[in-house]
């Protein structure tokens, strides 16, 4: 029995032995020149593009040095540092420390807000001798950017200087855009380079992104290779849309899931003048607009139906906002694997789309703008 016994003990402290060791990403440093005591840390998945997965902590600062530990997953994480707490709109609060910290590795940062240094991998060694080839222009850049918000702050901005601050800006910008271009052409290997490509436009991506080496594409910046491939498979398809949704154009039909659950059809609307609303509970010009969107469905519900198109939100915050806000009309919500902004064309929140009986597109409105309600009433009256 005590054999049996001493048997098992052993053979659950060696199971627990052969178990691997938790790893975790971590980031830490010290910073000089920080007054506060405390560093707000925003990170997210590389390939993440619209920064949805992100999340916060607050980090305490003891005599300059900080440490963030985060679970480590399979993809690399994108890390924003900047100080708290302060004014959220001066120069020294805007001003942050971002970082790349690869799964179960450790990432050091040394320096200052201004001037730091990021030690890690050969990543991080072929990223600072870009962030150095970008540095004059960034400062340049950055000159123009505070020059800018001082003279909007002081009431001296105007119409000439904002030509002469953007006669400056054009040839910074693409002397920082060229900089990054060289680099990314003579190491078409480099887990860098898909890195760099993810933050230079579609324009830039659509035109490097195939020129990568297999190497590059299948490294560990795969998964962000993958995401900024789907998302410029997007870029195309929303160019096709665009042709295609025009006024006196046929709609796109569509079938999405309402708040209940239910598959709601846009040609199942036809016979009434119908609105498409695209919008989300984070858009801020969407909220402002309700109370006229309120007045007017009262005013024609019996002519037109509003359906709304919540876009970027869970579902849970979707459903909330509807009974928040008590909006009335049709909801459904957007899916990414039937992607009706793409479908539409979308490019600006809020978007409003009328749609005749019969099913062609009568008018297109981007913004929260007084003309769509012009045009509401001089389609009713």
């Amino acid at each position: 029995m005590k054999t049996s016994a001493f048997t098992l003990v052993a053979a659950l402290a060696l199971l627990a032995a052969c178990q691997p060791a938790s790893r975790h990403t971590t980031v830490t440093g010290t910073l000089t020149g920080v007054e506060s005591d405390t560093l707000l840390a925003t990170y997210f998945p590389v390939s993440d593009l619209q920064r949805r997965q992100a999340k916060t902590d607050t980090l305490v600062l003891q005599q300059g040095s900080f440490n963030l530990a985060l679970d480590a997953d399979s993809i690399p994480l994108e890390v924003y540092l900047r100080p708290l707490p302060g004014n959220e709109n001066s120069p020294a609060t805007m001003k942050h420390i971002g970082v790349v910290a690869f799964p179960g590795q450790t990432v050091k940062v040394e320096g200052s807000l201004d001037d730091y240094q990021v030690t890690g991998n050969e990543f991080h060694k072929a990223y600072q001798a870009v962030k150095q080839q970008r540095a004059p222009y960034e400062a340049q850049l950055n000159a123009i950017a505070q020059a800018a918000m001082q003279m909007q702050q002081d009431g001296s901005m105007t119409e000439e200087r904002m030509d002469s601050l953007q006669k400056l800006y054009r040839p910074a910008y693409e002397s920082l855009l060229n900089v990054q271009k060289e680099y990314i052409g003579q190491h078409l290997d480099e887990d860098v380079s898909v890195y760099l490509l993810s933050n230079l436009g579609s324009e830039t991506a659509l035109e490097m992104l195939p020129k990568l080496d297999e190497k590059a594409k299948s490294g560990s910046m795969s998964a962000l290779y993958k995401a900024m491939e789907q998302a410029l498979e997007e870029v195309k398809a929303r160019e096709e849309a665009k042709k295609k949704v025009s006024e006196g154009a046929e709609a796109p039909d569509f079938t999405l899931k309402d708040l209940q659950g239910n598959d709601l059809s846009l040609s199942s609307l036809r016979g009434k003048y119908v609105v498409l609303d695209f919008w989300g509970s984070w858009c801020g010009w969407c909220i402002k607009g309700i109370p006229d969107m309120k007045k007017y469905y009262a005013k024609y519900k019996d002519r037109m139906e509003i359906l709304g198109i919540d876009c970027r939100d869970t579902e849970e915050k979707w459903k909330e906002a509807v009974k928040k806000y008590e909006l009335p009309w049709l909801h459904v919500r957007n899916a990414e694997e039937s992607d009706v902004t793409v479908l539409y064309a979308i490019e600006g929140y809020p978007t409003k789309i009328v749609i005749d009986p019969q099913g062609k597109i009568a008018k297109v409105v981007v913004g929260e703008d007084p003309a769509f309600y012009e045009y509401l009433d001089k389609l009713f009256k």
